[in-house]
């Protein structure tokens, strides 16, 4: 599998802190240099959005403020951000919410892991894509990452 070599800036929406560290030591095990930058809640997504553009966001889906089914939606609907691949990052594995991202434009449905491994392995998927090149989306059946 080929990963981007050059750094990869990352906007993580994530509320929950032990999930942010999780998400951290993921990252600092797979061969990407990532800048990553995190946001608490929905709102402060946007406040960050607007300081600067991200190579690619992981959205929580239960955020205080504004939720990650909300933000997916306004980031689509805002023709300065809507050209950014927007990975869901979440627990919830409803069958309603992976259609409710799936059809607002989300690039991937991403299932939070039990092992730090297991989640670097997605991450490793994700990054193998050159989002800077073009904006990928999946078939609805390759939509959902959960166990790799």
């Amino acid at each position: 599998m080929k990963l981007v070599q050059e750094q990869t800036h990352v906007l993580l929406a994530e509320d929950d802190e032990d999930d942010v560290i999780f998400f951290k030591l993921a990252i600092g095990s797979i061969p990407i240099l990532i800048k990553l930058r995190t946001a608490v809640d929905g709102e402060m997504l946007f406040v960050l959005l607007r300081e600067e553009l991200p190579d690619v966001i992981f959205l929580d889906i239960n955020m205080p403020c504004k939720d990650g089914v909300a933000c997916i939606v306004e980031i689509r609907k805002n023709s300065d951000y809507n050209n950014i691949p927007v990975i869901m990052y979440t627990s919830l594995k409803n069958s309603r919410y992976i259609d409710k991202c799936f059809e607002s434009g989300a690039n991937f449905y991403v299932t939070k892991s039990n092992t730090v491994a297991e989640l670097a392995e997605k991450l490793k998927r994700i990054f193998s894509i050159n989002w800077k090149e073009h904006l990928y989306y999946p078939a609805k059946s390759d939509f959902v990452l959960d166990a790799v």
